[in-house]
């Protein structure tokens, strides 16, 4: 029993340096703080962009194949981040086809991989939630004359807090994915914050594997804090 009380003096040290490096604002917590949060708001706002139309089209289109398209989609919310970030870096290497646009282990490659691992997540909610809104409202938006791109922001509207829990559970799909991030990032840190690729996910996987908890467990807290704040955001959002 003494023996187990003594192993646990490691981790109450680690977990007191870790609050004391988040209190102190310690440049490099804040620093892949914010270039964590840089990245994945980038891929999320990018993601919604292109989801939200797609999702809208594929919601109120009648085509051949629509059904499978939806499955497929659906399917794709578990596909593995190291697929994805397998698949980007064969495209952006440097013998890939946008080799030369010179995007691996930067951060743009990293939103890049993340806006592809969010995309399936908010077109098959954006589909589920339009879908979902009640038919006469569609009918009434209809008959009051709106163009294509007024009944859709205006049955947008009116599934906006299915729409706002779809872009809030892509953003802690893509905050807490770490296998893309090392592949398409390589988990660098530079002297430029720009030319670095290290973010929360990759540093705890780093630092840990170095013996330094007080860090992982600091960028651990800070990691499910975010976590937290978007899902209150988002209860917030859907309770008004």
């Amino acid at each position: 029993m003494a023996g187990l009380f003594e192993g646990l003096d490691p981790i109450g040290e680690g977990l007191f340096q870790a609050i004391e490096l988040i209190v102190t604002l310690d440049p490099a917590v804040m620093e892949i703080t914010a270039r964590s949060l840089i990245i994945t708001f980038s891929a999320v706002l990018l993601g919604s962009l292109i989801s939200l139309p797609i999702g809208a089209a594929i919601a109120f289109k009648e085509f051949p194949g629509r059904k499978s398209v939806i499955n497929l989609v659906q399917t794709m919310y578990a596909v593995p981040t190291v697929v994805v970030g397998l698949v980007v870096f064969l495209f952006i290497r440097r013998t890939g086809p946008f080799g030369a646009l010179g995007l691996l282990f930067t951060p743009g490659g990293m939103i890049i991989g993340q806006t592809i691992l969010v995309l399936p997540i908010i077109i098959g909610l954006t589909i589920s939630a339009l879908i979902a809104v009640d038919t006469t409202i569609r009918d009434t938006i209809i008959s009051l004359g709106a163009t294509k791109v007024q009944f859709f922001f205006s049955v947008l509207k009116e599934a906006r807090f299915a729409i706002v829990a779809a872009v809030a559970m892509a953003f802690g799909r893509a905050i807490s994915e770490v296998g893309a991030a090392i592949i398409i990032g390589g988990n660098i840190q530079a002297s430029s914050f720009w030319s670095s690729t290290r973010i929360l996910t990759t540093a705890i996987t780093l630092e840990t594997g170095r013996g330094d908890i007080a860090l992982s467990i600091a960028l651990g807290i800070i990691l499910l804090s975010i976590a937290l704040v978007v899902n209150v955001l988002m209860n917030l959002v859907q309770q008004r």
